[in-house]
């Protein structure tokens, strides 16, 4: 690491980028994070990350003050929107720059009938976003000396973003697709994933960011509700289920996602390897 201060840049400083800088900012980080709402930089300012708003000068310069860069901002109908704000900044940076992070999803592999995938499986999508994420990790990926890491991250669940609330509201219900099952990971991991590569710089490098279970979704609801020592919800027919058309877009793909790389690269050593130990600490660290 350099002697200057390490200042991280967070393009779409996010519920992932909040966990990192939450681990970065007691080691004597500088970071930078940007939101598009008043509200949204005033909740960051409130975490020790200094707020940005969404503006080419403000963040341009930033950009140019910063020796990391994190992005999370996904892409939208018209691309990416952190290389529309500053793409030709972030290639006059590029050489400068120490490490940067690009947030992707396992969403870029598709559908492999519940088969496993690793980072050399093809990348072949079968939605609209999965598409929109390839051409993303393109984009960054063709920007010259940029020291680019890619991480694919499985669903994310953690503090505020767990089935507890559904379950104890009577809202939950255990959507039975036969065969289907998801790869997940805890919030906090993928902050000691991104810290580990940080650390150990592999430009170039694509990383898998999920836990050692895919499981089956009901199966998750139906522990969350035992944790709770509460009936658990009943199991509903995925054709039958009440769902918006983007959750049920999820259910296109069924894979399950491997993370040999994290460990065998990084030596990550997973905080919570699967469901049952990520519920059971989101349960523990709730207010009595």
């Amino acid at each position: 690491m350099t002697h200057e201060r390490p200042t991280l840049l967070s393009l779409g400083h996010g519920y992932s980028a909040r966990a990192l800088a939450a681990r970065l900012i007691p080691e004597g980080w500088r970071v930078l994070g940007t939101g598009r709402r008043p509200e949204t930089r005033a909740r960051i300012a409130e975490t020790g990350v200094e707020p940005l708003p969404w503006e080419a000068e403000p963040v341009t310069q930033a950009l140019r003050e910063a020796t990391h860069l994190l992005v999370s901002a996904g892409p939208d109908d018209e691309g990416d929107p952190s290389l529309r704000l500053l793409g030709e900044a972030v290639a006059d940076k590029a050489r400068d720059l120490y490490w940067a992070g690009y947030l992707s999803t396992t969403g870029v592999y598709g559908d492999h009938h519940g088969a496993w995938v690793d980072e050399t499986t093809p990348l072949a999508p079968t939605t609209r976003r999965g598409e929109m994420r390839v051409a993303a990790e393109a984009a960054w990926g063709a920007i010259p000396h940029l020291p680019l890491h890619v991480f694919r991250l499985a669903g994310i669940y953690g503090p505020g973003r767990g089935p507890f609330e559904k379950v104890r509201e009577g809202r939950a219900e255990r959507v039975v697709k036969p065969g289907q099952v998801f790869s997940r990971i805890h919030v906090d991991d993928i902050a000691q994933v991104l810290a580990a590569s940080i650390e150990r710089p592999n430009p170039g490098a694509v990383y898998n960011v999920c836990d050692d279970d895919p499981a089956p979704p009901q199966d998750v609801i139906a522990h969350a509700a035992e944790l709770l020592g509460l009936p658990v919800p009943p199991e509903v027919p995925f054709e039958e289920a009440d769902m918006s058309p983007m959750a049920r877009s999820f259910y296109s793909d069924n894979k399950r996602v491997a993370n040999d790389r994290i460990k065998a690269e990084l030596g990550v050593e997973l905080i919570h390897p699967d469901y049952r130990s990520g519920l059971r600490a989101l349960l523990e660290a709730e207010p009595a």
